[in-house]
């Protein structure tokens, strides 16, 4: 569904999709905002997609929940997409937790380290996970690898940096013997132009089910909704998805 055209004062922020394309995808999917975009991203470009979550002890862990929401609802709302979407997988990767001092696995406050990152940072994280991906990958068919890393509007972990992926596809496609594509499609994104790329992919219904059934807050709060969807309000993940949603629509607003 590309019949719909992004905010006219933001960029179009991709190239138009391959819908030609034979190729199989793996989406890291955590039921959040931008895998939810990065799902429809794939489902628009590729002939079959499957969707992988990680269980890792995360405090909003609430997000897990939402997953088989949001692909039931899109297979409900997208009829385009529904047959292309395929079987979903979920790892424990519990042992992730268990090694982990972070704000996103212990209940602590969240703050900056002596490093300069935020302490919810899991050393290790999309490493782990784009490595058990590669392998489930391996095993299903699939040879693209899509995630919602991303080095504009993010909290500096270097494990979302685009070098860090690309050298990742390489010691992945070697150790498998095999071309693995590692495809980022917010990597140079801003939030409101992700808000602006699911608009485009979906229109208003695709971002409506993004705000009520997605899941983005470190905290796991769901007791309050806000224009942009569910959350605290106040923990750093909410602040940018709720900066960029404003952003986003003062854009659209001004291009009218």
């Amino acid at each position: 569904m590309s019949d719909h055209s992004p905010a006219s004062s933001l960029p179009s922020p991709l190239p138009p999709a391959v819908n030609a394309s034979s190729r199989k995808a793996l989406v890291l999917f955590s039921g959040g905002q931008d895998s939810t975009a990065c799902l429809a991203w794939a489902l628009d470009r590729f002939a079959e997609v499957e969707t992988l979550g990680f269980d890792y002890g995360q405090r909003h862990r609430i997000e897990l929940d939402c997953r088989q929401v949001v692909r039931q609802r899109i297979r409900e709302q997208f009829p385009a997409w529904a047959g292309k979407l395929g079987e979903d997988h979920l790892l424990d990767l519990s042992l992730l937790g268990q090694i982990s001092d972070t704000a996103l696995t212990q209940e602590r406050a969240i703050e900056l380290q002596a490093n300069g990152l935020p302490n919810t940072f899991v050393p290790g994280r999309n490493l782990l996970f784009l490595t058990f991906a590669a392998t489930l990958a391996y095993r299903r068919g699939a040879s693209v690898l899509v995630g919602g890393m991303c080095e504009t509007d993010f909290s500096g972990y270097p494990d979302c940096r685009d070098n860090t992926l690309k050298a990742l596809q390489v010691a992945l496609s070697l150790g498998l013997d095999t071309p693995m594509t590692l495809e980022t499609p917010l990597m140079f994104l801003t939030k409101a132009q992700t808000w602006a790329l699911t608009e485009g992919l979906g229109g208003a219904p695709l971002n409506e089910l993004i705000i009520e059934h997605t899941h983005t807050c470190y905290l796991g709060q769901r007791e309050t909704r806000h224009a942009w969807g569910w959350g605290c309000g106040q923990c750093p993940a909410c602040e940018l998805r709720a900066r960029g949603y404003q952003e986003f629509v003062q854009a659209r607003a001004g291009g009218r």
